[in-house]
């Protein structure tokens, strides 16, 4: 592993940042760290910058431990959440700072720069001062001044929180290809699942201070270990009893049962709907237009759920009746995630 962590603890006071965390990076990856506000990850990328120092355990750097070594000799570069450029340096002299501070040779810093502007895109405007640039361009700037000087490790604090929806999409794909495209070893912080799976190459899901799973984008998603990671991906629901609804296998000392928009099938009472016998009846709280979908509120079962309905079908309004089929729910148990599917999916006697 290049980037490891063994055990690290941290603290501020009584809050515990970092719990018993462990994980290791492999050379060459793009890992997202991702969690809600509070659950660690800025903290860990943090020490592992040497920004901060953990109270116990090692961090080991391509199989070195540097806990005690000056985050400058670390081989690490670092893109803040607010791009922290110098606003009185021009595009150039921004991206040029680090190889200055390494006292590297005047015409390499020059060809250097060069190359770099070119590989971010901003041709033209070296002269340029950050005011004068777009949230996306400063972001770009900040990640060519934190390359320029050869990091053997990138770190980026929620490098897309400051820019706005749309040039926040194309900087992920240009972030993805130009990582890829460099090789270097990226550990990016993120609140934002969407971005973490589009981005990584692997996911860290990190909560109250403790790492909750590893693995890729559809692992984590697809099969979450945890109660929190089950619940934490899209917009889940939980069901008061699942038993009420029909056909899924009864588990013991279960918890919570959880369910994504994706897992529901929503029809018209007068619709075909594959396994009618299995579907429930519900009522529409609210309806929301998403774009693609319209994100439905049905109360069905005494639970409340989100279910989504493509455009392409008539029209649900609110108050109305529907019919309401689960294909899949995610139940819990002492912190365990199980995936239950409902059994009528391989019974093909009951169809509607």
């Amino acid at each position: 592993m290049y980037v490891e962590l063994r055990d690290i603890n941290k603290s501020f006071g009584n809050f515990k940042a970092s719990d018993q965390v462990s994980f290791g990076i492999e050379k060459g990856s793009f890992i997202g760290l991702l969690g809600p506000s509070g659950s660690g990850k800025t903290t860990i990328l943090r020490m592992i910058a040497g920004l901060e120092t953990p109270d116990s355990g090692e961090i080991l750097i391509n199989g070195k431990v540097v806990n005690d070594i000056h985050p400058s000799k670390r081989g690490i570069g670092f893109v803040f959440q607010n791009y922290a450029l110098f606003r009185y340096m021009t595009v150039y002299d921004n991206i040029a700072f680090g190889l200055k501070v390494q006292k590297a040779d005047r015409k390499y810093i020059k060809e250097r720069v060069a190359e770099l502007i070119s590989l971010i895109g901003l041709n033209g405007l070296e002269k340029r001062y950050p005011s004068q640039l777009s949230g996306g361009q400063r972001q770009r700037v900040a990640f060519a001044r934190a390359i320029a000087p050869n990091p053997q490790l990138l770190l980026l604090d929620e490098p897309f929180a400051a820019i706005d929806a749309k040039v926040r999409q194309e900087l992920r794909t240009w972030l993805r290809e130009t990582i890829t495209k460099l090789g270097i070893t990226s550990i990016f912080v993120t609140h934002d699942q969407d971005e973490a799976i589009e981005v990584a190459d692997k996911i860290i899901i990190t909560n109250k201070g403790r790492v909750e799973q590893i693995g890729t984008p559809a692992e984590v998603y697809r099969d979450p270990q945890t109660a929190f990671t089950a619940s934490f991906f899209g917009r889940t629901s939980f069901l008061t009893d699942y038993r009420k609804f029909k056909s899924f296998a009864d588990m013991e000392n279960v918890e919570q049962a959880i369910v994504r928009p994706e897992f529901v099938k929503v029809a018209k009472l007068d619709e075909n709907i594959v396994y009618r016998a299995s579907a429930s009846e519900g009522i529409v709280l609210q309806t929301a237009f998403r774009g693609n979908t319209t994100e439905l509120t049905i109360e069905v079962n005494g639970s409340t759920i989100y279910a989504h309905r493509g455009l392409n079908h008539p029209e649900i309004k609110v108050g109305e009746k529907v019919n309401v089929f689960l294909y899949r729910i995610f139940v819990t148990s002492e912190n365990k995630a199980y995936l239950l599917e409902n059994k009528t999916l391989s019974d093909n006697s009951v169809y509607i």
